[in-house]
């Protein structure tokens, strides 16, 4: 209940909201009357998007220019490791070996004095047009995986082709993100919709359970994002 009265006030006072996830966003909307606000959609199928009433934030869409090539989860983890709350960036996109990011144009200098490096290679961020990447759709391979529960370790171990115990590790190294925030809760019950990202492996939805086996396993529908 704190995050939606924290954004109906940004709302109220600000006339916008900081970066909402998909599932923060529709929380808050259910809270406020139909013709009050608008949505900023930076793209068609943007995951993180933006509430206001009147005028839109002034937004920057940066690219990364880096000389390896790197993951979206490499990405998202180094700007956890800047210690700023989420909602102060947009999408991370990954497309053709090219990587952008969206965020407030209040945070032009922070980001551009901090955020410096990503796994201890030196970055530049390149400002583009807002309009750059207005088109952009993500492109997706359909997992059909079987897993004995839809517990987030569970259904990684599958995925990934491991063990449950090296799952764990990585979530204890902080290296899996889940829905936007660093993952804690090995035993986490996934849902459709959700999204998460491990370190230096890859970024995926979870679309929808398909059938259940006769030993009473599910198969399901994960969608793994990769670069258009």
């Amino acid at each position: 209940m704190y995050l939606i009265e924290k954004n109906i006030n940004k709302l109220n006072s600000l006339g916008y909201t900081f970066f909402l996830n998909s599932k923060d966003l529709k929380e808050i909307t259910n809270h406020l009357k139909k013709n009050s606000y608008k949505i900023f959609k930076p793209y068609p199928d943007s995951e993180k998007n933006i509430l206001y009433t009147n005028k839109i934030p002034e937004i920057i869409l940066y690219e990364i220019k880096i000389g390896i090539p790197i993951h979206h989860s490499d990405i998202l983890g180094t700007l956890f490791s800047l210690q700023i709350d989420d909602s102060l960036f947009g999408d991370i996109i990954v497309t053709n070996n090219h990587y952008y990011f969206y965020t407030f144009k209040n945070m032009q200098t922070y980001f551009e004095m901090e955020f410096t490096k990503i796994k201890n290679s030196h970055i530049e961020l390149i400002q583009k047009d807002l309009d750059y990447l207005k088109n952009y759709q993500p492109n997706f391979l359909e997992l059909k995986v079987i897993t004995s529960s839809l517990r987030i370790d569970s259904v990684l171990a599958r995925i990934i082709k491991t063990n449950r115990d090296n799952i764990k590790d990585l979530i204890k190294d902080k290296k899996v993100i889940y829905n936007y925030e660093i993952l804690k809760d090995n035993a986490k019950q996934i849902k459709e919709g959700d999204i998460f990202s491990v370190r230096k492996v890859g970024k995926f939805k979870f679309n929808k359970v398909l059938t259940s086996t006769k030993k009473e396993n599910l198969i399901i529908s994960i969608l793994q994002y990769i670069d258009g």
